[in-house]
């Protein structure tokens, strides 16, 4: 570049400005290169942090992780009664005892009933392993006389007879062991004292907890992450709850239904195929086979049989076209599969806390991945025409 005319006061201007440009803009070039270094290291290292706490941590964070869905589950509800007058500690307390005192009746109301059935189950056993050792023998009969003694022969038939009794003693016994187990014991009783404390703490700073975490957010970037925050909250939102009204109502439909048809442990297997409907197809499947199969060695005739089966169908239709879409819609954006892959991944990886966390990082991953297609498919990389 020829040197400016010192006489000339635009000229030399303009060199100036062209050396202030030249020298700007590897300065511009290096901070945005740091600062995109700088945001990388930040993701990496709060997800190196997440993971170790949760590896380290595991055991002892699930009353922390219930709590905190506790929280976010009753929120909007505080919020009203906030806004209807209360403090928000009066309203987030209110909040717990409501909750508290919803779970303590039904237990006291369940109690009785479940204590009964379990003990008829117990009692029970003996009689379903004899039933279960006779179908198992009458099955390997039928298939010795249709294929011969080649395929199924006389020592086979005796010991899978004689060995599928004893599954049930045995799955019996390896639950009453880790029911009664003392770390169980302690985890329940964490559970019933500790949650409740810390969800009422969680419920009362929820909105500062919000701000506070609101403002850490990078100010290039605020407006993207809110809208991402805001996608996540609705799905999960919509999920959570909808699908806490759900299980309820699928509980006491199968617990009433399969009760009234005369299964002697309807209340129990109602019970846990509601609670597990959250799965999805999971309790469905669990209640289904369970239900049969204490109706085929219950009953001497079909007809009670076909009553169960009956119950099984109506719930099946209530689920699929009255409740689901009523409480979910078409709100919640997790596909079925997608869900049971995060929750089998997260107890594999993490127990019982990867459980409650595994549907919070699947919705999260989900949004993030669709911003992403979004991002991609608006971009040169996939617009740009193939040279010619």
């Amino acid at each position: 570049m020829p040197p400016a005319d010192q006489n000339n006061p635009i000229a030399t201007e303009a060199t100036d400005a062209m050396a202030e440009g030249y020298t700007a803009a590897p300065s511009r070039a290096l901070t945005t290169h740091s600062t995109r270094t700088q945001r990388i290291t930040l993701i990496i290292g709060l997800l190196v942090a997440f993971w170790l706490v949760l590896q380290l941590f595991g055991s002892v964070l699930a009353p922390f992780v219930a709590a905190a869905v506790i929280a976010y589950a009753l929120d909007p509800a505080t919020t009203r009664l906030h806004r209807l007058g209360l403090s928000r500690g009066a309203a987030a307390f209110a909040m717990i005892m409501a909750m508290i005192a919803a779970v303590l009746l039904f237990a006291l109301l369940l109690y009785p009933l479940v204590v009964v059935q379990v003990g008829l189950l117990v009692n029970r056993i003996p009689q379903y392993a004899t039933h279960l050792q006779g179908w198992a023998r009458e099955m390997l009969t039928r298939l010795q006389e249709n294929f011969g003694p080649d395929v199924v022969n006389d020592k086979l038939r005796d010991l899978v007879s004689g060995q599928a009794g004893s599954m049930l003693s045995i799955l019996l016994s390896t639950v009453i062991g880790v029911i009664g187990s003392g770390f169980a014991i302690f985890n329940l009783l964490s559970l019933a004292v500790v949650t409740p404390v810390v969800g009422f703490y969680l419920l009362r700073d929820w909105p500062n907890v919000v701000r506070m975490v609101d403002s850490w957010l990078p100010f290039r970037y605020q407006a993207v992450i809110r809208a991402q925050a805001r996608e996540m909250d609705r799905i999960l939102s919509a999920w959570v709850r909808g699908q806490a009204l759900c299980c309820l109502f699928l509980a006491l439909y199968y617990a009433s239904g399969l009760t009234v048809a005369g299964l002697d442990l309807g209340l129990i297997v109602g019970l846990t195929a509601g609670l597990l409907s959250f799965i999805p197809y999971v309790g469905s499947i669990t209640g289904g086979v369970t239900a049969i199969g204490l109706a085929l060695a219950q009953f001497p005739h079909w007809r009670g049989v076909v009553v169960v089966i009956c119950v099984l169908v109506i719930g099946q239709i209530l689920e699929g076209y009255v409740i689901y879409p009523r409480f979910l819609g078409d709100r919640v954006e997790l596909p079925a599969v997608w869900v049971i892959f995060a929750l089998l991944a997260g107890g594999a990886a993490f127990g019982f806390v990867g459980v409650m966390l595994a549907v919070p990082v699947a919705a999260t991953i989900g949004v993030l991945a669709r911003f992403w297609l979004r991002r991609y498919l608006a971009s040169p990389l996939y617009l740009d025409p193939p040279a010619g």
